[in-house]
């Protein structure tokens, strides 16, 4: 099994999880599309399932193009408001690609539907946490909720120390870091209350500003369609 981050540019990660000659995308991003299908082409991997990690407000999915193309399952969890889904998910639910278990972690804070993806030494966590010093994803867009992603850290528990971090943002060339590392570098899990919690978010958000493709990128994911007009490119 091989787990890789393909995202030609951009700080929007897309893996890529190869078993033989068979794969699974997660995040893919649908300015990409045609990269994606180069890699695969070049590599001789057949496409079998793509998944979303939650509804993104950043950028529009490859997910619902990618599923119809190849007439492969587009997996979210069981509750998002997302169309174009054609397996959902729950706490209950493995299922096997490309001869990998995958299981699923209801994450909510970010979004109602983040979920969290578990595969052997993997897990793969969207927005709802990052690597190091960028600790998580913000929680005052569509369907946040500052209150759940602090109790929603307590899913992490179920994980050991060794698995790595496949987060859905990072800088260019980021080395994955395992959750131990993170229990001791992100500044996230080592505050102590959520009146912390609330500071360091209203701190981030001050930081970031404004989602620049936030009223193109949520239409087009939550109604499966690409717009005719995409301003970014």
């Amino acid at each position: 099994m091989q787990v890789e981050d393909i995202r030609p540019s951009g700080w929007a990660c897309t893996y890529l999880v190869s078993n033989g000659n068979n794969a699974v995308l997660i995040d893919p991003v649908w300015d990409y599309i045609d990269h994606y299908h180069s890699l695969l082409e070049q590599r001789e991997l057949n496409l079998v399932a793509c998944m979303a990690t939650h509804t993104h407000a950043d950028h529009i999915t490859a997910c619902f193009s990618l599923s119809s193309l190849h007439n492969i399952p587009y997996v979210m969890w069981k509750d998002t408001a997302s169309l174009g889904i054609s397996q959902y998910v729950g706490e209950s639910t493995e299922l096997t690609y490309a001869g990998i278990e995958f299981s699923f972690h209801h994450a909510p804070g970010h979004t109602q539907d983040s979920m969290i993806i578990e595969i052997d030494g993997h897990v793969f966590t969207g927005d709802f946490l990052f690597n190091g010093e960028a600790g998580v994803g913000r929680d005052d867009l569509p369907s946040g909720r500052l209150e759940q992603h602090w109790s929603s850290l307590e899913i992490l528990n179920r994980f050991s120390d060794d698995v790595l971090i496949c987060s859905g943002h990072e800088p260019p060339n980021t080395k994955l870091r395992s959750l131990g590392w993170n229990r001791k570098n992100n500044p996230i899990l080592r505050l102590k209350s959520i009146e912390e919690f609330v500071e360091w978010q209203n701190q981030s958000v001050n930081k970031l500003g404004s989602v620049s493709k936030i009223k193109v990128a949520l239409p087009a994911n939550i109604f499966a369609e690409i717009p005719d007009d995409i301003p970014w490119l």
